[in-house]
This record gives C-alpha cells, sequence and structure tokens, in this order.
C-alpha cells in the first residue's frame, strides 16, 4: 500500500512531539541534578560547621562519606566527586544564582575559574551561546575572556557602559591550535589560509560573538589594479565588515599601510550605507609595541593588529602575552 503525504506528515508530527519531550526529559533530569549536587554540597558545608573542631574534620568527612555512598551508590560520588560538589556550593551560596540550563560537566569545568568574573562571564556565555562542554574547555584553557581584555583600557570602562567598542570583538593572542599546523615551523599564509577554511566553524569560535563568515581571497578591484583581501567576516552586532589579512612574519610598517589601504578601499566599493565603518585586523606571527606605536594603527580605532598562536599555550605564557600587550 503507498503512503500518501498525510500519513508521512502525521509521523513527522508524532516524531516532533517524541523529541521535544525527549528534550524536556533530559532538560528536567539534568535540572534535578544539578540543584540536587548543590543540596549535596549545602549538607557537606553544614556538617563541617556542626562538627568537630579537629582541623581535618572535612578531610575525615569527605572520607566516609565517600566511602558509605560507593557501597550503596557506586563511584560515582567517590571523594574527588565530593570535593567538587562542596566546592560547587561554596562558589553558588545562593541557590538562585544556579543556572539549570548548564550541566554538571559546565559546572565542574566553571567552579575551575578562581576569579569571580571570569568565571561569571563564561557562566553567562556558555548559556547564551550555547557552548558544549569541549567549547567551554578549550575557551577557559584559552584564556578567552583575558584575551578579549588585553585589547581594551579596562580603566576607562565602567559596568554601566552600554556602548558596543570594535576592542571588545578583537582578541590578541588568536590561539589556533585546531588548525594542527607544526607550531616549530614558518608556514606559508596561503597554508594558514587554507587550514582556517577547513576549520571555519572553530575559527568562528575564536573570533568570537556575532561573526559570519563572507569570503576568501574577495576581489577588490580600482580602475588601475586588482587586490584580494584573504578573508572577509561580517559582525551582525557591530554591524559592520571584518576584514583580516594573514602575516607569517613579524608585523612591519608596510603590513599595516597596506592593510589601511584595503580598509579605505572596502569602506569605499563595497561598505553598504546602514554598515558601520569596517574593522580591519593583521593576523600575524610576532606584534611589534614600537611598530604600532608609531604607525597609524595607534590612533585608527578600526585597525587592529593580533598574533597568532599554532599551539594551546600555558596559562602562565598567556599571562606573559597578555600583560605585554598592555604594557
Amino acid at each position: 500500500m503507498k503512503i500518501n503525504s498525510r500519513h508521512n506528515s502525521l509521523v513527522n508530527e508524532i516524531k516532533s512531539i517524541l523529541k521535544t519531550a525527549q528534550s524536556k526529559a533530559v532538560s528536567a533530569v539534568n535540572s534535578a541534578m544539578i540543584y540536587a549536587y548543590w543540596g549535596i554540597g549545602k549538607r557537606i558545608v553544614e556538617e563541617e560547621q556542626n562538627g568537630s573542631e579537629r582541623a581535618d574534620y572535612g578531610a575525615f568527612l569527605l572520607k566516609q562519606l565517600a566511602e558509605s555512598l560507593t557501597k550503596d551508590i557506586g563511584k560515582k560520588f567517590d571523594e574527588r566527586e565530593l570535593r567538587r560538589i562542596r566546592q560547587f556550593y561554596l562558589i553558588f551560596p545562593i541557590r538562585d544564582t544556579v543556572r539549570p540550563e548548564l550541566s554538571w560537566s559546565h559546572y565542574r569545568l566553571l567552579i575551575r575559574v578562581e576569579n569571580e568574573t571570569t568565571r561569571k562571564y563564561y557562566l553567562n556565555e556558555s548559556i547564551s551561546q550555547h557552548w558544549s562542554t569541549r567549547k567551554l574547555d578549550r575557551n577557559i584553557s584559552s584564556q578567552f575572556f583575558q584575551r578579549m581584555l588585553s585589547n581594551q583600557d579596562a580603566t576607562q570602562k565602567t559596568e554601566k557602559e552600554d556602548v558596543i567598542d570594535n576592542r571588545d570583538f578583537i582578541k590578541n593572542p588568536y590561539v589556533l591550535e585546531f588548525l594542527n599546523l607544526p607550531a616549530n615551523l614558518t608556514h606559508k599564509e596561503k597554508e594558514i589560509e587554507k587550514e582556517i577554511i577547513n576549520h571555519l566553524q572553530l575559527f568562528l569560535l575564536e573570533l568570537g560573538k556575532g561573526f559570519a563568515f563572507v569570503a576568501q581571497q574577495k576581489l577588490i578591484r580600482t580602475e588601475t589594479s586588482d587586490f584580494f583581501i584573504d578573508l572577509v567576516f561580517y559582525n551582525y552586532l557591530l554591524k559592520c565588515f571584518v576584514i583580516i589579512d594573514i602575516k607569517s612574519t613579524k608585523l612591519t610598517h608596510q603590513d599595516i599601510g597596506q592593510l589601511d589601504m584595503y580598509v579605505r578601499m572596502f569602506d569605499e566599493i563595497e561598505k553598504l550605507e546602514n554598515d558601520n565603518p569596517t574593522i580591519g585586523i593583521l593576523l600575524c606571527a610576532d606584534t611589534d609595541n614600537v611598530v604600532a606605536k608609531y604607525s597609524v594603527l595607534n590612533d585608527n580605532k578600526n585597525l587592529f593588529a593580533s598574533k597568532y598562536q599554532l599551539y594551546l599555550p600555558t596559562e602562565e605564557e598567556l599571562q606573559k602575552i597578555i600583560k605585554k600587550e598592555l604594557s
């Protein structure tokens, strides 16, 4: 018997209902477990406060709890996990600050972030940008938040400020370990560009919020010459085009002059009336604060030079780079 379109429509509707129900069930279970862990952490802390005066009572309590719970429930609640649950409550002592949209795996990563402002940023971004635990882990490890701050003058910004600043969207350095290019070799610019396109989704994540890919090797034609811009993006939050020029060497005055020219031409030829001025980013193997200081980069708020790194630096390495850029 031939199945008609009406039957197919019914099947699809039922599948959609089931999928929605399953999603809600998973969400409900996740929410219940998050609050259960919060409650467990609360009871552990209360017991510690009301328990023995011995200095090592907390460690003793967790060890005894882990042994008892492992017998009844299994290894899910070992001493290390109970320690995380305790830390979870200490960091989020007010129940209403716990966001059930995130999984316990998200919170296990978030409680490792010591700075409250930084942790709050990662929590909010995980929810609004639907970060998986893998994305959250990478962004914490690569100090995503701190690298954005390195291009801002933090002393001039306040929490009440509601003005979108270009610097809020530019990071330095950009960490491109996902390109899988050997970090100890000098690569051609075309090679880096090719791998960025091959890993475009991860590159967009590294760029940050609001970026959409527009073109590769964008042709800009003038009356006398043809020019090709490596990568073009559009940021719907800034409402402007963002062009990226890749340089596999250290920043030079010539590179800055070329980018400045590209931005001016792009504004004249491609920018629409409702678009904000184009932003230009020089993505180079290394920056030079002296060159930046005595060039148009120092005066033009739409031109940026950012270093790229082909490996995931340690926290100490990133802090040194950020400190150098802020000096």
